[in-house]
């Protein structure tokens, strides 16, 4: 078992068998140790299935149940005026988050704060009185993959990590390429072998060492799982550091609510793949709600799937909590995670806010990618078709309120999928270079 994912990770490793009593051998250095304020305002990492408390470190799965972890706070007051004075990146939600009070110093790509966009446009074609897009595309990378990677990093340093890894459906592994050569760390980024080719130059520009993978997303995952415990150093973003991975997402939150003058949304439609960038914005509108930074109004989630994987829209719809994993056969392949590690969560939180989950065709993607272009200048990779494909679907059969004002997001950039709609674009004429052909044409 490697130093950096530590014999607490789970009571019976999923890797090599070790039970959490058993000693690290004696061949390996022990963990490092961690210096004073390493994780701001964490407390400990704490199972969202029993309540058990761990202490953090490069822990992803409860000793005593096998649950998730997540990070738990002790936060201190923390004022509006106070994050308005910060970066215009998700360091002015630093306070908030775990990572060092000294964060700005280290070298990151310094994501975030993030465009939110009225779409008035949009909203009239679709029927929504208010309607905002929250456009991750201008990300550093072009996702909104940054904000969780920048969260990965601050936590591999602290942990003493000499790899910076993960596996990945494309933007994460732009992002963790990208963030790992600003940070000077050794980088490799793991991929499904048929990941679109925009997204794998996108990552081989940054790192020489980006690996294709014969099969999908879940394969890649467990790979990634089985070389996290077998080597030493080695910090996969989204496996052995994923709590403090996941935090990210929440800034997502919180700035929309504080672009929209310290309120929430009544309603909020977000992509689904793992689930994890859901129920961190929900997380952080609870948070801000706890904080007296927001007032405590309702809110609406509601989750957005591609059919070609689907599997928690599946659940949502048959009224269950099982959610039965996939093989994924989409072109929204930034959201092809056939077993998503967080759809129970999603579940809960669609249903106890009143929001729902809904899927739609590879087609109605592609739709939805020219309707975000032709109505507000936004080109949306699959992921942000599918959001806004889903967002036309739920109006359509009355699961979301038109009157009520809503939030959509835009995770990434469209450069990054041409192929989806290049098939569906062109010139609209092929003229002699005249006038007279111009107007032949027919164009205007």
């Amino acid at each position: 078992m490697s130093t950096l994912t530590s014999a607490q990770n789970a009571a019976t490793d999923p890797v090599d068998g070790t039970t959490g009593t058993d000693p690290v051998p004696a061949s390996r250095p022990g963990p490092p140790v961690l210096r004073e304020g390493a994780f701001g305002n964490a407390r400990a990492l704490l199972c969202r299935e029993c309540g058990h408390e761990v202490a953090l470190g490069p822990h992803y799965a409860c000793p005593e149940c096998f649950g998730p972890l997540e990070v738990a706070y002790d936060f201190a007051a923390v004022t509006r005026e106070e994050i308005a004075a910060g970066p215009a990146n998700i360091w002015r939600y630093k306070a908030l988050l775990p990572v060092p009070t000294d964060i700005e110093q280290s070298p990151n790509t310094e994501p975030g704060f993030t465009r939110l966009l009225r779409a008035d446009n949009l909203g009239r074609e679709l029927g929504i009185e208010r309607l905002w897009v929250k456009d991750d595309s201008t990300n550093p990378t072009n996702s909104f993959k940054d904000r969780v990677v920048a969260c990965a990093l601050s936590a591999a340093r602290e942990l003493g990590a000499k790899v910076f890894a993960c596996p990945s459906t494309g933007n994460l592994a732009n992002a963790v390429a990208a963030a790992g050569a600003r940070a000077g760390m050794r980088t490799v980024v793991f991929i499904p072998s048929n990941l679109e080719k925009p997204k794998q130059v996108n990552s081989a520009v940054y790192t020489d060492r980006l690996v294709a993978v014969d099969g999908n997303y879940d394969d890649v995952n467990r790979l990634a799982s089985e070389i996290a415990g077998e080597e030493d150093g080695w910090a996969f973003v989204n496996v052995n550091v994923r709590p403090f991975y996941a935090e990210g997402s929440k800034t997502l939150g919180y700035e929309i609510a504080e672009q929209l003058g310290w309120r929430l949304p009544q309603q909020v439609v977000i992509p689904v793949a793992s689930g994890s960038q859901l129920t961190k914005v929900d997380k952080a509108f609870r948070e801000l709600i706890a904080l007296g930074l927001v007032e405590d109004t309702p809110y609406k989630v509601f989750g957005a799937q591609a059919t070609g994987c689907s599997p928690v829209s599946a659940a949502y719809k048959t009224g269950t909590d099982a959610i039965r994993p996939v093989k994924p056969d989409t072109i929204a392949k930034s959201l092809a995670i056939g077993n998503p590690a967080d759809g129970i969560y999603v579940l809960d939180i669609c249903r106890r806010s009143g929001g729902a989950v809904e899927d739609i065709s590879d087609e109605e993607v592609r739709e939805g990618i020219l309707l975000l272009a032709r109505t507000e200048g936004i080109f949306t990779e699959t992921a942000g078709g599918t959001t806004v494909g889903v967002l036309k679907k739920l109006v359509e059969t009355g699961q979301l309120d038109p009157a009520l004002e809503t939030v959509v997001i835009n995770t990434g950039m469209g450069l990054k999928t041409l192929d989806a709609v290049a098939d569906r674009v062109g010139p609209a004429a092929t003229i002699a270079p005249s006038y007279d052909a111009f107007v032949a044409s027919g164009v205007l």
